[in-house]
């Protein structure tokens, strides 16, 4: 199992794009990739969980990857949330 805490560092948060972004990176691979934040943890994979985890800008996310490609699966989400959801804001 893999945890890291990663910053949301985007303008606007974790809002639909970028939860939807991020449902579809997570759902690329076997791991289960669980994410938490503001005293809520969800499955990457649910994008109702994601949008309700309330992750703004700023926001510290916890992500917790667990399974054969976790290695793959951590990089792979904690890089699309440092690279701000693809956004330019």
């Amino acid at each position: 199992m893999r945890e890291r805490v990663v910053e949301v560092v985007n303008e606007l948060g974790l809002h639909a794009r970028a939860a939807a972004r991020l449902v579809h990176t997570a759902k690329q691979f076997q791991s289960n990739v669980v994410l938490r934040a503001n005293g809520r943890e969800t499955e990457a994979t649910s994008i109702l969980g994601v949008l309700l985890l309330g992750a703004g800008h700023g926001a510290r996310l916890t992500v917790r990857c667990r399974g054969e490609d976790e290695q793959a699966a951590m990089a792979a989400v904690c890089d699309l949330i440092q690279a701000r959801f693809g956004e330019d804001a």
